[in-house]
């Protein structure tokens, strides 16, 4: 199959849906399908070592963010598509690129399959005028997009039951992304520790992922410092970009232990195996995840997980099995408790340990994979069967119609949405 990815993040840039899709991509390749992705030229991005990927040009760092926006080019991306005559379209978002999306499977009449990676109402921060009402629109516009779509994933089962809750009618699945048991088991610990000046036998409490506002670092900042006041030998590892670094920082000079927090900036390849193996005890505290791919991955390295409970979590992290799960609303000294358990019993330290690699081999890469490729044979056999003894050939008059017809049912659609939200909040306000 040929199957199209279109996406707003994609690599150099690091987050869960960048990394999910490459992957995928790199998957289906090796099952012998071809793969082209859309997705926003970002800085630092090396085009011409990335093959299959048409780089759209975009707005970088949209409002403060490390993310970029692409200015919309319709020529550009229809002509490559001609060329490369997709069978599927994948969505990884429901909005810019996922408008664009879905108006190359309607024109084209192909399937169109969406994940829905991240719960975008923790995401307005982003968007000026952010509030209660634009939260509601967001989840407003994202379920109409799922609506649009043949097939939804989810890549949790606790995703697929709030977005079914929120209107979803679409079939659902439910399909992780995977992680790489192999490379996560490797990794040197004393090789990172060496390089960074990490203490060969101090007891490292890791973090790694984006450094932004919606992965409740403060809390989590907040609740390792308490531990470290706790035991002068143990040590703060953060590994990641973002804004959020300045204030892991401060927090840190404010309580006096700077001197053990390092931050040690975006690892890649061998690298960030080297750092999951530096840590001891991987430290979680993000309510906005659809699937913890961090979790899975310090786990097949090894690590036990202190978490709070939330959506995409609860599925990989068990409580007092492969570490611990905290109730969403905890303080941060309770948390700073869970870390104790872990450093002052060795016993109970080496069962979650036990436990957590048994975790990973349950979000194997290949399993993944042959879901995802299992539901795009069954997603274009449905459209094959639905489309049969249909003309081929279209009129330039009607494929003008079509195509100004699909502008306008999403057009309309997503404006009685907006209408939708912003009357039930009047409402509620009157």
């Amino acid at each position: 199959m040929k199957i199209c990815m279109v996406t707003n993040t994609y690599l150099p840039h690091v987050g869960g849906v960048a990394r999910s899709v490459h992957q995928f991509t790199e998957d289906l390749r090796s099952l012998g399908h071809e793969v082209l992705v859309l997705a926003p030229h970002f800085e630092g991005d090396r085009t011409e070592e990335r093959e299959g990927v048409l780089r759209l040009p975009a707005i970088q760092n949209f409002n403060g963010s490390d993310f970029s926006v692409h200015i919309p080019l319709p020529f550009l991306i229809e002509n490559e598509l001609d060329y490369f005559s997709p069978d599927i379209i994948h969505s990884h978002h429901p909005f810019l690129l996922g408008n664009t999306a879905l108006r190359i499977a309607r024109k084209k009449n192909l399937p169109l399959v969406f994940t829905h990676h991240t719960l975008y109402e923790q995401y307005t921060h982003y968007v000026p005028l952010d509030s209660e009402t634009l939260r509601k629109f967001v989840i407003s516009l994202a379920t109409l997009y799922a609506n649009f779509c043949n097939r939804v994933i989810a890549p949790s089962q606790s995703i697929a039951g709030l977005i079914q809750s929120r209107g979803v009618q679409r079939p659902i699945e439910e399909i992780p992304t995977g992680v790489d048991l192999e490379f996560f088991a490797g990794g040197s610990r004393s090789r990172f520790r060496k390089k960074h000046g990490l203490p060969e036998k101090g007891l490292i409490i890791g973090h790694l992922g984006r450094l932004a506002l919606e992965k409740n670092l403060n809390f989590l900042c907040r609740a390792v410092i308490t531990y470290l006041r706790r035991n002068p030998n143990a040590f703060f590892l953060v590994v990641g970009e973002g804004p959020g670094q300045d204030s892991i920082s401060r927090l840190s000079e404010e309580s006096g232990v700077l001197d053990r927090v390092f931050l040690v900036g975006k690892k890649t390849g061998q690298e960030l195996r080297d750092a999951y193996q530096a840590m001891d005890l991987f430290v979680f505290a993000s309510k906005s995840e659809t699937q913890g791919m961090v979790l899975t991955e310090a786990m097949a390295a090894g690590k036990p997980v202190i978490a709070l409970d939330a959506s995409g979590t609860r599925e990989v992290v068990n409580d007092k099995e492969n570490g611990r799960l905290l109730a969403g609303d905890v303080s941060p000294d309770r948390f700073a408790e869970a870390i104790a358990e872990f450093a002052e019993d060795s016993s109970k330290a080496r069962h979650w340990q036990e436990n957590a690699l048994q975790t990973a081999t349950l979000f194997s890469r290949q399993a993944s994979a042959r879901k995802l490729e299992t539901l795009y044979k069954k997603v274009r056999n449905e459209q094959l069967v639905s489309t049969e003894g249909r003309h081929e050939e279209v009129k330039p008059l009607n494929s003008l119609i079509s195509r100004i017809k699909t502008e306008w049912d999403i057009l309309t659609q997503k404006t009685e949405a907006a209408a939708d939200a912003f009357q039930t909040e009047k409402k509620r306000k009157g």
